[in-house]
């Protein structure tokens, strides 16, 4: 079953009762709520909790009590925080989130060296040829070469054709931006693929814990100071489903600077977006659910190779 998204960008007041999520909002929208007097008496809505799967915090006078986010940490829920520039900053995910964990975590981290190259390069070439799919449907761009670089990736993406692909499909994907470079701090459209990616990461680290694998210890992705490796490296081929939301964003609107609450609500259907994985149609959020399962069962030596969408 799809989990819900939730996004939170106002002042409020978040509990728990009876399983569910409470939501008040202020009685007076310039009070200072540092206590319970400035929060309505009656819940403004309710949630299910075990309907919800991300909750994203994106205002400094949002309050969350502690039961509900240990009930929302039960239920295997990825709450995100957002900071001053209305990013996502944080993510919280459970600790424990399977009953096995402890000999999930002993096969993921006894697997071998080849199989975690050959799983990267099963990433690089799913993620190369999604990429030349989305580029060409969007653009009608020519990506032969594109596919023949996924085709030729070899254990570990020795020849880093990863690198060449991209270098292509960001020179063709946004032709209305001449000058366009895909970087972090770069210009818009930057900014909706940031809050994309950000989106589906935690997407991808919520379903990772969920099967009882360790995030942080990534197949190819290895830096000391990521904390979502493992996440970093799954969701690769997924990359270009935000890439093609974001397409559509700003082929309809003129303003993208600034990232308002209309863009973040076409970003936040990305859970929802329907992708193709195992010969079936699937929203976002189950296909990852999917993906993860099958990296779970290589380490475990059942099988060898991951479970991609093909876009």
């Amino acid at each position: 079953m799809i989990k819900r998204t939730l996004y939170f960008g106002n002042p409020a007041y978040l509990s728990l009762r009876n399983a569910q999520m409470v939501l008040r909002l202020p009685d007076d929208s310039d009070a200072e709520y540092s206590d319970l007097t400035h929060w309505g008496a009656e819940p403004a809505r309710t949630f299910p909790i075990e309907d919800l799967g991300l909750v994203i915090l994106d205002n400094k006078r949002i309050t969350v009590t502690q039961g509900l986010l240990e009930r929302l940490m039960e239920n295997n829920c990825a709450v995100v925080t957002c900071d001053s520039t209305n990013m996502p900053a944080g993510l919280l995910l459970p600790l424990d989130a399977h009953n096995i964990q402890h000999e999930r975590f002993m096969e993921q981290l006894s697997s071998s060296k080849p199989l975690r190259k050959q799983l990267w390069q099963q990433t690089v070439q799913a993620k190369i040829a999604n990429q030349a799919r989305v580029l060409y449907r969007l653009t009608g761009a020519e990506v032969g070469n594109m596919l023949t670089w996924a085709e030729n990736v070899r254990s570990d993406d020795a020849m880093n054709l990863e690198a060449r692909a991209a270098a292509y499909y960001w020179r063709n994907l946004f032709p209305e931006f001449p000058q366009f470079k895909r970087e972090r701090e770069g210009d818009p459209p930057n900014n909706l693929l940031n809050y994309g990616y950000a989106i589906l990461r935690a997407i991808v680290a919520r379903s990772l814990v969920g099967k009882g694998l360790l995030p942080t210890l990534g197949i190819h992705h290895h830096n000391r100071y990521n904390a979502y490796c493992l996440a970093d490296d799954i969701m690769e081929p997924y990359r270009p489903v935000v890439d093609e939301l974001v397409k559509d964003i700003v082929g309809n609107n003129s303003r993208i600077s600034e990232l308002t609450v209309k863009l973040k609500q076409q970003l936040l259907s990305l859970p929802t977006t329907e992708v193709k994985i195992a010969g079936h149609r699937s929203p976002l959020m189950v296909a990852v659910e999917t993906t993860t399962a099958s990296l779970q069962k290589c380490f475990a030596g059942e099988i060898r190779k991951i479970v991609y969408p093909e876009l």
